[in-house]
């Protein structure tokens, strides 16, 4: 028999209605939700053609419910994987509408276009847009910007911030059920005028029109016409209604609002829903549908059992009291007083009773460092790698972590690590540094392969190489004098392809460089001739047949593969692109332009305990449900969160745009005026600016919330001066430190890393 929490035991005994459970961090609510799953099966209320219907975030968590139920019916001495579905929303959305797709349009046939090649529409779209309309955003320039630097950010700057609205703006329409067709209307009847509005429609109809050449829907259209379905036949939903009598929702803070509307679609007035959440993790909202009201309205309903899990064996008891500190701080102290709503109580996290079968670890308040001292950013990272340097060796049965608010921080960490060869594992950053330098020395590659006349990128090239000489100072300076004189090269075919009396290679002399480099040069030309030949394949072809002779190690190998396939893909989906584009689609790997999927641990889910003994460095976001015996919270600064207080220029409000506009928040603000049946609504410039900033700081503090809860025996939390040398200690920091310093008893605690 399973020993369950009195707060477990009220939700296990749930027998139907609505019911809405606010969990806090380490309570257990996705085992709770999963044996209440196998409660509702083994207590024989399913038919044999009804499943209970679990709705989770991400793909990991699916696995995670499908491993759990099936062990906990299996107990039940029950056949597991029967009686219950686990998706995600868009896996639900697909099966609802890939069931039934002739209630929207769709033919049996339709693909759906993966965010990957959305991206690249949005970016032509952008693109387009941009050329057509290229004075269209003048007046949104900041007027210092100079007219030199003007054309650069024209060319470069501005491109990805329209592509960045584009996103944001289809994405809230289509939350809205609105085509581009219905926004049209409304323009046209609207009494002023709306450019940014006009601006998000033009590109959203263009976008559109690309999805249908395609013959595709993208993973929003997915949803909304998932509604749709279930609106336009009443004999299909009352077919799921009966299938899923049961509907149990997991991270429902994370529901967006249609989400909730298919969600409440499937139960009806009268059914069976469980939304189980923690509104102060919602950490993924600023910029997307997501929303924590919709769990907290849902909890306040009248007739919906509300229900907690406030009991969490996580963390000792100092970071417990941390946490909770954080809330009470934020709701009763916070400087803004509009953030102060930013954190909910109840409930706050309570502590495990005796005897309890996940008791909270051992509490040693010194563990606790709160490092108030002025850190410039690189100081910042070798404090924290001395720090590990010294700690690891002593504890290399536990688990620790380097949590950074930002990629970029994460891989400068990462770097000083591997410098000192103390191992660690970077997988929940954007990308891997193995899939970069794999992805990077192929884009080497192909970039010289698509203008084989640069001498510039056949000198690249030829460094990459012989990358693996960098150990040896005095070899590898070699290796960079002599790609400086490959540079000055007249022509590269000289080289190349020499014609009789004009090898460039016969030019040098051995004052200038050794017999080695002229052998090694000469084993390259071979090469490069090989590669130059190669060009004529497929491109996936292209791409392993060049591995072979860059890459050796078997994971490299293997992700090389992977990336054959991601570019075969592309060039599938487009093919007019020759090889500077799909050169461009592996640079966007390389330089960490977005998470290149199935090389993350979090595709599949991710195990702290696998690497007891190394350093696991993550960003802040990525390491939600996720645990660690010591836990460093890096660059804990006003820039990275910010207090809502001036704060100079926050990160969405672009250095070229006057006014501290945030640009995306101002293109929305435009939509939802243009959405309003009051006639008294009328659009005021920066206003949407200003609440943007307001929820960007509540969703950092929700932020800094998530990375404190991460620890389970030992804490350390340092800042630096940022990158201008300006920054300060982040407001909610010097709450937490000037509370922790008056709780505990003169010199208990030294908080410096030193």
């Amino acid at each position: 028999m399973m020993e369950l929490r009195d707060s477990q035991e009220q939700i296990c005994s749930y027998s139907g209605g609505r019911m809405g459970v606010a969990a806090v961090p380490g309570s257990g609510k996705t085992w709770t939700l999963s044996l209440l799953a196998a409660e509702i099966i083994a207590r024989g209320d399913l038919l044999d053609d009804q499943e209970v219907l679990v709705v989770t975030l991400v793909n990991s968590a699916v696995d995670n419910f499908y491993h759990r139920v099936g062990e906990f019916v299996s107990n039940y001495n029950l056949i597991p994987n029967l009686g219950y579905r686990v998706r995600t929303l868009h896996g639900l959305a697909h099966d609802i509408v890939r069931e039934r797709p002739d209630l929207v349009g769709l033919a049996d046939g339709f693909i759906i276009v993966d965010e990957r090649e959305a991206d690249a529409i949005r970016r032509e779209v952008a693109r387009t847009w941009l050329q057509s309309h290229p004075n269209e955003l003048a007046g949104y320039l900041a007027p210092e910007v100079e007219e030199g630097r003007r054309d650069w950010v024209m060319r470069n700057a501005l491109p990805d911030l329209i592509r960045d609205i584009c996103l944001s703006f289809i994405r809230f329409a289509k939350d809205r059920q609105l085509s581009p067709e219905k926004l049209h209307a409304r323009l046209d009847a609207m009494p002023i005028a709306l450019p940014l509005a006009e601006m998000g429609f033009e590109m959203y109809m263009d976008y559109q029109r690309a999805l249908n050449y395609r013959g595709g829907v993208d993973f929003d259209d997915l949803i909304r016409l998932a509604l749709l379905a279930l609106i336009t036949e009443d004999g299909y939903l009352q077919r799921l209604r009966y299938q899923w009598p049961y509907v149990l929702e997991d991270e429902a803070q994370d529901s967006s609002n249609l989400q909730q509307q298919i969600l409440a679609m499937l139960v009806g007035e009268d059914g069976n829903w469980v939304r189980v959440g923690d509104p102060n993790q919602a950490i993924f909202e600023t910029f997307t549908t997501a929303d924590p009201k919709y769990l907290r309205d849902f909890i306040q309903t009248q007739g919906v059992v509300e229900r907690e899990l406030p009991v969490s064996g996580r963390s000792a008891a100092s970071v417990v009291k941390l946490a909770n500190y954080l809330v009470e701080w934020t709701q009763e102290k916070y400087p803004v007083v509009e953030v102060r709503d930013a954190l909910h109580a109840p409930p706050l996290i309570q502590l495990t009773k005796p005897g309890d079968p996940q008791p909270n670890p051992e509490d040693d308040p010194s563990k606790i460092h709160l490092v108030v001292r002025k850190y410039a950013p690189q100081e910042e990272i070798l404090a924290v790698v001395n720090s590990i340097e010294r700690w690891v060796p002593k504890n290399e049965m536990a688990t620790v972590a380097v949590l950074v608010p930002r990629n970029n921080r994460g891989f400068e960490v990462v770097d000083e690590l591997r410098r000192r060869n103390i191992g660690c594992i970077d997988s929940l950053l954007r990308s891997s540094s193995s899939t970069r330098t794999s992805a990077g020395v192929l884009a080497n590659l192909l970039s010289y392969l698509a203008n084989p006349q640069s001498t510039r990128k056949l000198a690249r090239l030829y460094e990459v190489w012989r990358r693996a000489e960098r150990t040896d100072k005095a070899l590898w300076e070699e290796v960079t004098r002599t790609t400086e004189r490959m540079r000055k090269i007249a022509r590269a075919e000289d080289f190349i392809w020499p014609e009789a009396g004009v090898d460039w290679l016969d030019e040098l002399t051995e004052d200038e460089v050794t017999e080695q480099v002229i052998v090694s040069l000469r084993q390259f030309r071979e090469l490069v001739r090989r590669w130059l030949a190669a060009v004529l394949l497929p491109i996936d072809q292209i791409v392993l047949t060049l591995a072979q002779d860059l890459l050796s190690e078997p994971a490299d190998l293997a992700l090389i593969h992977k990336l054959a396939v991601l570019l075969r893909q592309a060039s599938q989906a487009n093919p007019s692109w020759r090889l500077p584009e799909l050169n461009l689609e592996l640079g966007a790997i390389a330089k960490n332009e977005r998470r290149f999927l199935g090389f993350s641990d979090d595709d599949s889910g991710f195990d702290p305990e696998k690497y007891r003994g190394k350093v696991v460095v993550s960003t802040m976001h990525k390491a939600k449900g996720l645990e660690w015996d010591r836990v460093y919270l890096m660059s804990v600064n006003d820039y990275n969160f910010p207090s809502g207080i001036y704060d100079g220029t926050y990160i969405a409000e672009k250095w070229f745009i006057r006014d501290h506009l945030n640009m995306e928040a101002e293109t929305l603000e435009q939509l939802d005026v243009l959405l309003s049946a009051d006639e008294y609504v009328w659009y005021e410039e920066g206003m949407a600016s200003q609440q943007a900033r307001l929820d960007y700081v509540r969703e950092r503090v929700r932020l800094f919330y998530v990375a404190v809860t991460r620890a389970r025996r030992e804490l350390v939390i340092t800042w630096n001066t940022g990158r201008r040398g300006v920054s300060n200690p982040a407001v909610p920091f010097l709450a937490l430190n000037e509370f922790w310093q008056s709780f505990q008893q003169e010199g208990q605690i030294e908080n410096d890393l030193t």
